[in-house]
């Protein structure tokens, strides 16, 4: 595969596909000021002892389940709930008997609806975190504003949300399909102390991540003309060049809308990747390390393959 293709002549071309992609769909930098330090990974001798560790030792079955082992709240979050962002739902554990969870905001991509992301709300959060997926404030939002309201999501979960007392504020991430993808990359980008970023067929004009430092696994599609994987997702991935810990999926005969469906796939590796930088949980190191191989659903697999 071509890692390297120029990609400014794919730019204009991309932002007509997103727009037309979309309708097909099933419905459903200047520098940055420095951010707090995150707190690192617990180290392999502490591991044994993790207070964040949620939910029984996973299995290939368990972290591929439609359903996690957790039962689940869905919270209505009507506009004017919070500042910086449309409105939104919020899925929580109901769980309270564990301590409290890690959080993650889910943005989707350009002129695309929340409902074609809402599959990943109760997936994650059957697995032991917060979720909020977003409404963004327009359907035509760039990356950069994308980024704006990921974060802004999150300062309401922490703050204001009707889950805040289920949320440990020291461990939050970011997710996001096509232009909320690239949005994903803009938060990580501002925001260093977020423990996880899960970047879904990025697309973004600004291709410069050095400067990021959040654990970043981007996911790609070999057959995505929207956000073409070999310029955009394998390329940011290639910018990640600062990042303590990063991965790159590519799904293997699929499309730039396969993320807005679900899939076991996605879910498998979006989970187990959250689950090791959120929780600092070591049972899902088994998911990526050793990297996996190439098979039915992964087209290629690269990453530093984290080990406490």
């Amino acid at each position: 595969m071509n890692r390297h293709l120029t990609h400014a002549l794919r730019v204009l071309p991309a932002v007509v596909a997103l727009a037309s992609g979309a309708a097909l769909a099933p419905a459903a930098q200047a520098a940055q000021p420095a951010a707090p330090a995150r707190p690192g990974p617990l180290a392999v001798n502490d591991l044994a002892a993790n207070p964040y560790e949620r939910g029984p030792a996973p299995t290939e079955a368990s972290i591929k389940a439609e359903k996690g082992p957790f039962a689940v709240e869905k919270i209505d979050v009507p506009a004017g709930s919070g500042t910086g962002f449309n409105k939104g739902t919020v899925y929580a554990p109901t769980d309270r008997s564990q301590g409290t969870f890690g959080a993650i905001a889910v943005s989707p991509g350009f002129v695309s609806p929340q409902g074609w992301i809402d599959w990943y709300g109760p997936r994650l959060a059957s697995q032991g975190f917060v979720v909020m997926t977003l409404e963004t404030n327009s359907l035509l939002d760039v990356p950069a504003a994308r980024g704006e309201q990921l974060l802004a999501a999150l300062d309401y979960l922490t703050g204001r949300s009707k889950a805040k007392d289920r949320i440990d504020a020291s461990r939050l991430a970011v997710m996001g399909h096509s232009m909320g993808g690239g949005g994903t990359l803009e938060a990580a980008n501002k925001r260093a102390s977020l423990r996880a970023a899960v970047p879904l067929a990025p697309w973004d004009t600004t291709y410069d991540w050095k400067n990021v430092r959040v654990p970043t696994m981007i996911m790609g599609a070999d057959n995505d003309f929207i956000a073409p994987a070999d310029s955009m997702a394998e390329s940011y991935y290639d910018n990640l060049t600062a990042v303590p810990e990063k991965a790159y999926l590519e799904l293997k005969n699929a499309g730039h809308m396969t993320f807005n469906s679900p899939n076991a796939t996605i879910a498998k590796y979006a989970i187990a990747w959250m689950k090791r930088f959120v929780d600092d949980d070591a049972r899902y190191e088994q998911f990526l390390c050793p990297e996996p191989s190439p098979d039915a659903a992964i087209a290629q697999y690269e990453g530093t393959c984290p080990t406490g």
